[in-house]
């Protein structure tokens, strides 16, 4: 593993190892605390068939406040991720449901088969939610689940989610419970941006939502590239390119007749934009999507490598990988 050493600029301090794990909010920006946390709280409020579980990661899945609230109904079971999910089918099957945290590399890769067969296959109605989704740590490939969408996608029953932001965080924990089966959804923790407030934006499951329109570029993305698309906004304006933004939260089921509708306006350049490898994830579920309906628009992919990712501090790692703000402006001016 490779460990990229951030250079300090004019007028900025050297990044320390502390940015490894830097909350992927810029400065100043507008953030809410535990989102996820909060709203599973309100939600159990009402439903007392919610049980929050984890494998020893309450603190960093804001699972802790659940269980702070609710600690008859938290149930911490240790470094065993097969044993966290082969116990959430189980309480599924007697009529819970459970919210089964951890991070998104160990419900991934660790605990693939136990989800697959004891919650997929049984169509259990288990809310799968795991942080550090993608590029969101800096710990290198153990902590990165840069294949996380690809392979829950691949998965038979399972409906796949990114949300974006708090705003929409907020939103998503009670419209997975009143979605009946498994869900696998990225997880922001902490300290976590707010920015589809200001968009009068509304999450419903299984619907993208145009954002903003523009007649140059149509930016479709998931997750926190969403937050990046509009932030790269301004960028694109001054070099006069009207950008759209359209948001597909859920990966799968995806919203096949929105997203043909907007990227069948000609005249667009479109870019996919992800948090996630080039291979399986949104961007190549959008490419076949095109291809099988005839819609041809130049096309073009923002994501991650096909490649085992370097260790570093988070902010040199996006710029690296093509995933920070400057960095989706400067791709799209470039392709334009």
């Amino acid at each position: 593993m490779k460990t990229i050493r951030s250079a300090p600029q004019p007028g900025k301090p050297r990044l320390t190892t502390s940015a490894m794990i830097a909350s992927i909010a810029a400065e100043g920006q507008k953030t809410k605390p535990a989102p996820f946390g909060h709203a599973l709280v309100e939600l159990a409020r009402s439903r007392p068939d919610v049980v929050g579980m984890t494998a020893d990661l309450g603190k960093y899945t804001d699972l802790h406040i659940f269980a702070k609230e609710f600690p008859d109904r938290y149930y911490q079971m240790g470094m065993a991720e097969q044993l966290l999910f082969g116990a959430a089918s189980g309480l599924a099957a007697e009529g819970f449901m459970p919210f089964a945290t951890t991070y998104a590399v160990f419900a991934s890769r660790r605990a693939y088969d136990f989800i697959h067969q004891t919650i997929a296959e049984e169509d259990r109605n288990v809310k799968i939610v795991c942080a550090l989704p993608g590029l969101t740590s800096g710990y290198g490939p153990s902590h990165q689940a840069a294949e996380d969408l690809a392979l829950f996608r691949a998965m038979p029953n399972m409906t796949v989610i990114d949300p974006c932001d708090a705003h929409e965080l907020e939103q998503l924990v009670p419209a997975i419970a009143a979605h009946q089966g498994p869900v696998y959804m990225r997880l922001l923790r902490g300290q976590v941006p707010v920015v589809l407030d200001e968009y009068d934006y509304k999450f419903e499951l299984g619907k993208a939502k145009l954002i903003r329109d523009g007649k140059d570029v149509l930016i479709i993305s998931s997750g926190i590239m969403t937050m990046r698309a509009l932030e790269a906004l301004q960028a694109l304006k001054n070099d006069r390119v009207d950008a759209a933004v359209l948001h597909v939260p859920t990966i799968k089921p995806l919203d096949a007749d929105t997203i043909l509708r907007e990227a069948g306006k000609s005249g667009r350049l479109v870019v996919v934009a992800e948090n996630h490898t080039t291979i399986g994830g949104l961007g190549e579920a959008v490419a076949a999507l095109l291809m099988r309906s005839g819609v041809h628009p130049p096309f073009r992919q923002i994501a991650l490598p096909d490649e085992f990712l370097d260790a570093g501090a988070l902010p040199t790692l996006h710029d690296r990988y093509g995933i920070s703000t400057a960095e989706v402006a400067r791709q799209i001016k470039q392709w334009l």
